[in-house]
């Protein structure tokens, strides 16, 4: 008896790939590696800076001297609380106010800001006594011109101009330097024309 042995192929049907699967299609590209610089901050104090450093938006890489003046003042740890103390929208202003006192501090080690603010105030007095003084002369001025403006007046009020017509009338009536002379020739024919003088003989 033979034996048959029978071998039933199954039929297995390849695996279809869908179009996207493919190995045809090239895998996306990484994104860039940004490469973050320091923070003047960390570069100077020689540390990792951090992603959210405290101090990186207020002392840039490219401003190293602004965080070297107010460390040399006030020292990293003093104004690293300070900021965070603070809230974002006054620490740009804090840290200029720190980098201008620290300058100050570093020209005039004695009285710092506090000098440079007492010497413009004292500029602000000089300017403010030099400006008081010439408004008073402008008054003085002012009153000075307005009092002689009034004599002027008050001078043409009491002796108004005379016309020329007035005055030739007034030589004619009057003419000078005629009074003495006619007096005198008054007093001469009144001595010399008494009844006694005109018979006195002129011989003796």
């Amino acid at each position: 008896m033979e034996s048959s042995d029978t071998y039933t192929p199954t039929s297995s049907a390849p695996l279809s790939h869908s179009p996207t699967s493919s190995s045809s299609s090239p895998p996306p590209p990484p994104p860039p590696t940004v490469v973050m610089s320091p923070c003047a901050a960390c570069k100077i104090l020689r540390r990792r800076c951090a992603e959210k450093c405290v101090l990186a938006p207020y002392f840039p890489p490219t401003e190293p001297a602004k965080f070297t003046i107010a460390h040399r003042v006030f020292g990293a740890s003093n104004i690293i609380k300070f900021l965070q103390e603070l809230p974002e929208s006054q620490r740009a202003d804090a840290v200029t106010s720190m980098v201008y006192e620290a300058s100050a501090r570093i020209r005039d080690p004695v009285y710092g800001c506090a000098g440079a603010i007492c010497q413009l105030q004292k500029q602000v007095n000089e300017l403010q006594a030099q400006l008081a003084k010439s408004q008073a002369e402008l008054v003085t001025m002012q009153l000075q011109q307005a009092n002689l403006v009034a004599l002027i007046c008050m001078e043409m009020a009491q002796s108004p101009q005379e016309s020329p017509q007035q005055s030739v009338d007034n030589f004619i009536s009057t003419p000078p330097h005629t009074g003495g002379y006619q007096s005198g020739v008054n007093n001469f024919f009144e001595e010399n024309t008494s009844p006694n003088s005109l018979w006195e003989p002129l011989w003796t």
